[in-house]
């Protein structure tokens, strides 16, 4: 019987463990720090409080965001920090992906853990629920 207790956790650990590690650590950020893409498209179509935008993954889409490329890469969070370095800590900054969806994005969670590790208090995810093309270009949005 204890062969069999044994056996039967071991295989469940084999079938899960595939599913398991393809998730991201939980996430770090609030409901209210996701900032949905039609507030910051009528931000940007009104040229007013418009933000400072960083794209944090493979390529930048929206009009005035600053490409760092991709946060969970050294030379992409390094870009980041770097430009957040002089920044005040009460920017406006909004950061975005949208490679994917947030549970299997590798890059947000880094750019986020570099901004509260910056102290900056301001800041915002575009919330892409699914990615950048089905959220922001899809929709007509502005892009670059």
């Amino acid at each position: 019987m204890k062969f069999l207790k044994t056996g039967c956790f071991a295989f469940m650990v084999f079938c899960i463990a595939p599913y398991t590690a393809k998730t991201q650590n939980p996430v770090n950020w609030t409901p209210e720090q996701l900032m949905q893409p039609a507030a910051l498209a009528k931000t940007i179509t009104n040229h007013k409080n418009v933000p400072l935008i960083f794209c944090v993954g493979p390529g930048a889409v929206i009009p005035g965001s600053i490409n760092t490329g991709p946060a969970h890469e050294d030379a992409g969070l390094a870009a980041l920090k770097k430009a957040l370095d002089t920044l005040p800590k009460n920017t406006a900054i909004v950061i975005y992906c949208g490679c994917c969806p947030f549970e299997h994005c590798p890059n947000v969670r880094p750019a986020i853990a570099a901004l509260k590790d910056a102290g900056f208090t301001n800041y915002k995810l575009l919330n892409l629920e699914h990615n950048i093309k089905a959220d922001w270009i899809d929709k007509g949005y502005p892009k670059m």
